[in-house]
């Protein structure tokens, strides 16, 4: 099961083991992790579910959607070269580890 490490402003982390397939987001909202808000529910509409990726695991995401990258410019806080919205990260075995730092606010 990959391991996904939230790390809030504050420097805290929080690590979980999340099963394949699901997102980012959706992992975050099922273990009450404060700082995803995920008022779409995961439909790419409202970019509460914004995170900061750094390389290199930004680089072995899937590029960004034509969706994604509208909605990164709508986000709360600015938008950094690795911005993501986290419903669009679908983890994988291959994303074991994966870091994501989530931004002061999300609206």
């Amino acid at each position: 099961m990959p391991k996904v490490v939230y790390v809030h402003p504050d420097g805290s982390q929080d690590r979980l083991d999340v099963p394949e397939g699901t997102s980012v987001m959706q992992a975050a909202v099922a273990q009450g992790i404060v700082g995803i808000v995920a008022e779409c529910g995961g439909s790419a509409m409202c970019a509460t579910c914004h995170v900061y990726v750094d390389p290199p695991d930004a680089e072995s995401l899937p590029a960004v959607g034509a969706d994604e990258d509208e909605m990164l410019d709508c986000t709360a806080c600015p938008r950094e070269p690795g911005s993501r919205l986290s419903c669009r990260i679908v983890l994988t075995a291959d994303l074991d580890g994966l870091t994501v730092r989530l931004p002061e606010k999300q609206r």
